[in-house]
């Protein structure tokens, strides 16, 4: 059951996200969550530094695409600015939402990678649908209360994955892209 909300990296923020790594590891796009993932919840605009970060990933030809639980209309104005495709209403964890981004994008599941910022939505979804996961934190504390509510259980959850899987003593420190055993990030 772990292994299935288990994401493979944990970072800080989408902007520790680079091309290089990427290609490094196979993967040529991204499904991306919006909310507390690309942008404050309550927010309408994401950030500039965020936007900076696409136009960086697009130049150097990594597939983006929006991948959103919120109401179609909202993430498409945002997607519209950002000139990205995207899959509002995804109904994730369930994989049919990933299906569909990933058919915007032309791409086969072992090429990309779901980022989000909750375990049982974004994660559970791009590990059902066979995708590399990233575990990004979220970038506001302001989510909706059923997102607040499911926050403990995480916590808790993401815990029990670092017991479970403590590094080896030898392993390199430092890296960019670091695996769960590697990377515990502390929820607060």
């Amino acid at each position: 059951m772990l292994a299935l909300i288990t994401p493979h990296l944990r970072l800080e923020t989408v902007l520790e996200i680079e091309a290089s790594r990427l290609r490094a590891l196979g993967l040529r796009g991204l499904l991306l969550d919006l909310d507390c993932t690309l942008k404050d919840y309550e927010s309408a605009a994401v950030p500039p530094d965020v936007v900076d970060w696409i136009q960086t990933l697009r130049s150097r030809e990594i597939r983006l695409c929006i991948l959103s639980n919120g109401r179609t209309r909202r993430i498409e104005q945002v997607a519209r600015t950002l000139e990205l495709p995207f899959v509002g209403q995804a109904f994730k964890p369930l994989p049919c939402g990933c299906t569909l981004g990933l058919r915007k994008l032309k791409l086969r599941p072992e090429q990309a990678a779901v980022v989000g910022d909750q375990l049982f939505s974004d994660i559970l979804a791009g590990k059902l649908s066979g995708l590399f996961t990233i575990l990004v934190r979220p970038t506001d504390p302001r989510e909706p209360y059923f997102t607040r509510l499911k926050r403990p259980l995480e916590r808790w959850v993401l815990r029990r994955i670092e017991r479970r899987a403590r590094p080896p003593r030898s392993q390199p420190s430092g890296s960019r892209y670091r695996s769960i055993l590697s990377f515990p990030f502390h929820s607060a």
